[in-house]
Order: C-alpha cells, then sequence, then structure tokens
C-alpha cells in the first residue's frame, strides 16, 4: 500500500477556495425565496448551485485530489471529472430548491440535505474513480460509511445556514464553517482511499498538467468565477430593493 502525503500550500488553498464558495452561495441564496418566477427561482437556485457545487466543493475536492502525493503519476478520465462536477452541482440545486421554496415544512431540511449530502459523497467518489494510474484503489470500509455521514450533515448545515442567516458577518462565519466541513467530507474520504501499486504502464507526466498546475489553474478559474457571481448578487440585490 502506498503512502499519501499531502502539499500543506495547497490542503491550505483547497480549504480557502471552499470559503470563498460558500460565502458566495450565501450571498446568491438570499434571492431563492425571493424569486418571484420560475425564471428568477431557476437562475436564482443555478447561481447559487454552481457556487456551492461547483466551487465550494467540487473545486476544493479537485484542488484536494492535486495536494495528494502517492508516489505514482496520475491522470484524469475527462468523462468522469466533469461528472464530478455535474453531481456536486446538480446535487446542490436540488437542496437549495427544495429548502429555499420549501412551505416550511419540517421534513424539507432533512430532505434536502439527506439528497444533497448523498451526491456529494458520489460527486466526491465519481472524482476519484476518475483517477488513471497503474494502482488498484479500494476503501476503508468504516472510512467510507463515515465520509458519506458527514457530507449529509455537512449538507444539510449548509442549507440550514442559506437560508436562516441574513447578517453579512454571520454568512462570512458560517462560510468559514462550511469550508471545514466541506474539507472534512473530502480528507476524510482520502484517508479511506488504499492505494495498491500494479504492474501496469503508468501514465506518462509529460502528457499532462502537473498536479500543482492543474490545482492552480482549477483555483484561478473558480476564483474568476465566484467573483462574477458575487458581482451578480449584488446587482441583483440592488434591482429588487429598487423595485420594492
Amino acid at each position: 500500500m502506498n503512502t499519501i502525503t499531502y502539499d500543506p500550500f495547497l490542503v491550505a488553498l483547497s480549504y480557502a477556495i471552499s470559503v470563498f464558495g460558500s460565502y458566495t452561495a450565501l450571498q446568491l441564496a438570499i434571492a431563492i425565496p425571493q424569486a418571484r418566477t420560475w425564471a428568477e427561482v431557476i437562475g436564482s437556485v443555478t447561481a447559487a448551485a454552481v457556487a456551492l457545487g461547483g466551487g465550494a466543493i467540487w473545486s476544493m475536492h479537485f484542488i484536494g485530489m492535486n495536494a495528494a502525493e502517492t508516489g505514482i503519476p496520475v491522470a484524469y478520465d475527462a468523462l468522469l471529472t466533469i461528472a464530478s462536477l455535474l453531481l456536486g452541482i446538480v446535487a446542490s440545486a436540488i437542496g437549495l430548491f427544495v429548502v429555499g421554496r420549501s412551505d416550511g415544512g419540517p421534513f424539507n431540511l432533512p430532505v434536502g440535505g439527506l439528497v444533497t449530502g448523498l451526491g456529494i459523497a458520489w460527486m466526491q467518489y465519481t472524482g476519484m474513480a476518475a483517477m488513471i494510474m497503474p494502482a488498484k484503489i479500494s476503501y476503508d470500509d468504516t472510512l467510507y460509511y463515515a465520509s458519506v455521514a458527514i457530507a449529509v450533515l455537512a449538507a444539510t448545515m449548509a442549507l440550514w445556514f442559506a437560508f436562516n442567516l441574513r447578517g453579512t458577518w454571520q454568512r462570512f462565519g458560517s462560510a468559514i464553517v462550511m469550508g471545514i466541513a466541506a474539507c472534512g467530507v473530502h480528507y476524510t474520504s482520502m484517508f479511506a482511499l488504499k492505494i495498491e501499486r500494479t504492474k501496469g504502464a503508468a501514465a506518462n507526466p509529460d502528457a499532462f498538467l502537473s498536479p500543482s498546475d492543474l490545482a492552480y489553474s482549477v483555483f484561478a478559474i473558480t476564483a474568476i468565477l465566484l467573483t462574477l457571481l458575487l458581482i451578480y448578487s449584488a446587482r441583483s440585490q440592488r434591482a429588487l430593493e429598487s423595485s420594492r
């Protein structure tokens, strides 16, 4: 079995983008209960889901994956990697819609948290299945189920924060907590990972960007997207307030 070590700077970067994505999602989620038409509902849910599922969760996951050093050259299956991104966004969208457009019933938050959390766990393990390397992977059962449980709890917490906090500093503090929870899901699943090197042909490291280059690229693209979403959120809120 190969021992996994981590680049501490990339681990910190994965947490930073998760906090940024969480804060952006909290800002955008405000508009979901306020939306008056289906077009507004779809737009606000999509924007918040991209920030939460794509920024706070998937980007953190992918940067964290590339922070890991296994001693084995790794490439990524493009189809599975894109599928994992879409899973994170769709799972977040379902939870945001269920809770954000609910009638206040007692089961909306648990159901939304469960569906979103299971989707996030599915995203995590799909992303890990995308690794192409001369090795066989398996998982520690206890840590595997622990990561799924953490994902459900983290998703439920994120959805509660999204629709129950209004102050800027409250949302910022909540984003810090959400970043810790998201990283908890990812790094628990990574600790569950068991890698056994095989005799298969290794991926050619010269044919791909280095892990750090991939991580920095995802961080930069995500940071730009989240900044644009924050600008969109601010303008939308101003337009809503002026129309009242």
